[in-house]
């Protein structure tokens, strides 16, 4: 079943990508609606590699990624790294979505949005200091080529595609008290970048969209993004900084104090955050867990603790604390409770974080939350195959993570 677009295919390039509508979108049983985050490793090395896996039907890794959101059936769901290629959002629904796998029942998303990436795209500087200009460190957001690590939004429910935002351009700098990195080899504060830099250098690793979803006649908006990991960077914590204020611009954007977020200007040239009055669900991969890895201390809790984030039923599995007790390692020494875990990382003392927290999925308080759940089946389960534990990775090395709402 394909999918006409709105944008012409000259223009994906450069401009965002509404995926039209073909069918009405089904209505959630008990008005219960499911809001979902997935990172399912949908990326790949080479550009155009992702359109070339999904255009066949038997792509392993693709299918155990359509089986494991058939299992978890969400009715509005973000995929993080999913290498931004429009025609590819149509090639997954079509060729595995939409297929059932291993007895699942196929599902159907009638909407889906999609929209450029900063990963690989050239910023024409040196942003690693390595005295060369090119590469993934080089580029606005790390990546191998433009769009590698992007997001797609699928819905049961309409997008209202004419009022999405995107932030993909908002620079770092205009953010009031940034944690710009430092030069430790220099006397001068937050000076890893020269004025020059600061002037280019956008916030956003991927981009930051919010995207109105019509549930049963009222608006729920999506605000989705996929922070960049703080680590693969040096003593400047370059990237430990920007995790934090990417993080951050959410928290600002919901904030109730409209002066909070009266500094964030879209792709458009609009100023301003979400209104107070608005209902909304912060949701991807923001990498940083509450209490341990290499964050900055406080990032997470910046969306945990805000008081317009309901996080008091937080997303848990039994299979996170089975995976830290057997792995062991890096685990043991961890503060968080392994049963809100949702990333499987490498658990060597030497080389990893261990399992942490990295997924979220956080309604606003004016949402009620009938329930929560993590995709981690333990060994003994029936869905084990599709999850496997680290270093057996069949599908991603992160969980699914959701949350059920009354709309």
């Amino acid at each position: 079943m394909h999918r006409p677009t709105l944008i012409a295919a000259a223009l994906l390039a450069a401009l965002p990508l509404a995926l039209a509508p073909v069918a009405q979108a089904e209505e959630a049983p008990d008005r219960k609606v499911r809001f979902s985050t997935f990172n399912a490793s949908l990326n790949r090395n080479v550009a155009g590699q992702l359109v070339a896996d999904l255009s066949i039907p038997d792509n392993v890794q693709a299918q155990n990624v359509a089986e494991t959101v058939q299992r978890v059936r969400p009715d509005v769901l973000l995929v993080n790294e999913f290498d931004y290629a429009p025609e590819a959002v149509d090639l997954f629904r079509d060729n595995y979505l939409e297929v059932s796998h291993h007895g699942s029942e196929p599902i159907d998303y009638p909407y889906a949005y999609i929209a450029p990436s900063n990963t690989g795209v050239p910023s024409g500087h040196d942003l690693d200091n390595n005295g060369s200009v090119g590469g993934g460190n080089d580029a606005f957001g790390f990546g191998l080529f433009e769009g590698q690590y992007g997001m797609v939004v699928y819905s049961k429910h309409p997008i209202d595609t004419d009022a999405v935002r995107t932030f993909q351009t908002f620079r770092w700098a205009d953010m009031p008290g940034a944690m710009l990195p430092d030069d430790p080899a220099t006397p001068e504060p937050a000076d890893w970048y020269s004025a020059a830099e600061l002037g280019d250098v956008r916030l956003s690793s991927k981009s930051h969209w919010d995207v109105p979803i019509d549930v049963d006649g009222s608006t729920i908006h999506f605000l989705v993004s996929h922070p960049t990991p703080p680590v693969f960077d040096g003593a400047e914590d370059r990237n430990g900084t920007r995790n934090h204020d990417e993080i951050r611009f959410w928290a600002d954007y919901v904030s109730s104090d409209a002066a909070d977020s009266a500094y964030i200007y879209d792709d458009a040239g609009v100023y301003g955050g979400l209104p107070a009055s608005e209902r909304f669900v912060i949701a991807g991969d923001q990498n940083s867990d509450p209490l341990d890895g290499d964050s900055v201390p406080g990032s997470a809790q910046q969306l945990l603790d805000h008081p317009r984030v309901n996080d008091a039923k937080a997303p848990a599995s039994v299979g996170g604390t089975w995976a830290a007790e057997l792995q062991g390692a890096a685990n043991l020494g961890h503060e968080s409770h392994p049963r809100f875990d949702t990333a499987d990382f490498d658990d060597r003392l030497c080389c990893g974080p261990g399992n942490l927290r990295a997924d979220y999925v956080l309604p606003s308080t004016g949402l009620r939350v009938l329930g929560s759940g993590i995709f981690w089946p333990t060994e003994d389960q029936k869905f084990y195959y599709l999850t496997g534990s680290f270093p057996f990775v069949p599908t991603s090395d992160h969980r699914q993570v959701w949350v059920d709402l009354r709309p």
